[in-house]
């Protein structure tokens, strides 16, 4: 089981006086990637306009550009919220870039009140991911926008 207190920890000492936003989440899909288990893709997309663009990320080549509204990612930007989809081929309108992928965690990040992106993570796992991922990858995101 994932300790995210540590994980977390360890979030805030590698972004600790970096003040470029890519760079930090280059790193943060580096150290998810590293640490999580069962997961396939850990990484961000970035919001502009109603389209969200691929950005740094761990694992097989993405998607580079998602609709706000359409797949996982797009529907946690357009209904404000985390989702946690235990099999992304029930999913309608789910966007398959790896069709490895099973389950899918996204997480909004705000800025500013204002979203901004999302933390997209794809396991090749069946209900990969609890109520303690999502709580501890909520963390992790509050902690790298501060």
């Amino acid at each position: 089981m994932m300790d995210y207190k540590l994980l977390n920890e360890e979030l805030k000492e590698i972004i600790c006086g970096v003040e470029y936003d890519i760079t930090n989440y280059a790193n943060a899909s580096a150290l998810l990637f590293d640490n999580l288990t069962d997961i396939n893709w850990a990484g961000f997309y970035l919001l502009k306009d109603e389209y969200l663009y691929l950005g740094p990320f761990q694992g097989k080549v993405a998607c580079t550009k998602i609709k706000v509204g359409s797949g996982v990612c797009g529907t946690a930007v357009k209904e404000r919220r985390t989702l946690v989809v235990d099999n992304v081929h029930e999913f309608k309108g789910h966007i398959a870039c790896d069709s490895s992928s099973n389950s899918e965690i996204v997480i909004p990040i705000y800025k500013d009140d204002k979203i901004i992106g999302v933390l997209d993570i794809d396991s090749p796992k069946f209900s990969r991911f609890t109520i303690k991922d999502k709580e501890g990858l909520e963390e992790f995101v509050k902690i790298l926008m501060n």
